[in-house]
């Protein structure tokens, strides 16, 4: 897309390691009521746009003779290492902050790999009630206890191809299996060293990875989102760290965003996968629990 087809944004300082933000407006279903400082970021999540820097050259620093071979062959294999371990148990973070506010959404599940789906339960900071449960499948994700108007007993479902981001942040959580694929668009990469995640010992390699490259390289599964993001996003470029085990696969991954809206917003996504194997049996909603009613807007922006 053209530059001047792209909403454009202000944007603040640019941090070191440059990042994005949507610019394209998507489904809107209205978050929980509370609590208001962490709706107000979610909400500039999806208003704000990407500030990054551009003509980043494709390339791995030297590899060293560390375990790891080529770090940049290494972190964009990392998508096809997860997957290969077949499931997971996943944790996510994304922690916004802006001026001396910091709000962090916290989420925890499993993830079914070869059959690329999954669930995870996320919790806004001193939310009342049950936690949002989402699941995920190749361009959808279906929410539960979110959208204001929405029955109990029923499912929001999401086009995520649709969203400005991709789903990368407006719903609080980047999944493991599209945080991974976001890697296959690394274009600069440095071996940062040995590191411990949990019980293992990790390789830690920083960079950044362009969404258009990621989306061109991207399984089935996360194409159309990262696409979307890649259309969306002012900016092309995403910074991140992440730390293979000896298999390749990715233990954690964390990509920052820089943001702004009325005020600088920093985003930083973090997944971690562990107890791979572990069951992930995740089954999507009936088409009877899909509510297909109208979701009501009050109060604040929503996120999506």
């Amino acid at each position: 897309m053209a530059a001047e087809q792209r909403r454009t944004v202000r944007t603040g300082t640019t941090p070191a390691r440059p990042g994005g933000t949507p610019g394209r407006p998507g489904p809107r279903p209205a978050p929980a009521a509370r609590p208001a400082a962490a709706l107000a970021l979610l909400a500039a999540l999806a208003a704000a746009a990407l500030s990054a820097t551009a003509g980043c050259s494709e390339r791995g620093a030297a590899a060293d003779g560390h375990p790891g071979g080529d770090p940049l062959s290494a972190v964009q294999r990392a998508a096809d290492a997860l997957a290969d371990a077949g499931s997971s148990r996943a944790r996510t973070a994304m922690e916004m902050t802006s001026g001396g506010t910091r709000v962090t959404v916290s989420g925890d599940g499993a993830f079914d790999y070869a059959g690329r789906r999954g669930l995870l339960r996320v919790v806004l900071p001193q939310a009342e009630g049950e936690p949002i449960t989402e699941l995920y499948a190749g361009g959808a994700l279906y929410m539960k206890n979110r959208g204001a108007g929405v029955p109990a007993d029923k499912w929001l479902r999401l086009d995520t191809t649709r969203l400005a981001d991709g789903n990368l942040v407006t719903n609080g959580a980047t999944d493991p299996l599209t945080a991974a694929e976001l890697l296959r668009g690394a274009r600069e990469v440095r071996y940062v060293g040995e590191e411990r995640v949990g019980d293992s010992v990790v390789r830690h390699y920083e960079g950044t990875a362009g969404l258009g490259r990621a989306a061109r390289s991207a399984s089935a599964y996360a194409r159309g989102a990262l696409a979307a993001a890649a259309d969306g996003f002012v900016q092309d470029a995403v910074a991140f760290d992440v730390y293979l085990d000896a298999d390749g696969r990715p233990r954690r991954v964390r990509h920052e965003f820089a943001l702004s809206g009325d005020s600088p917003v920093r985003v930083a996504s973090t997944v971690e996968t562990y107890d791979f194997g572990a069951p992930a049996d995740v089954t999507l909603p009936a088409e009877r629990d899909i509510y297909a009613g109208t979701v009501r807007q009050s109060g604040q922006q929503p996120a999506l």
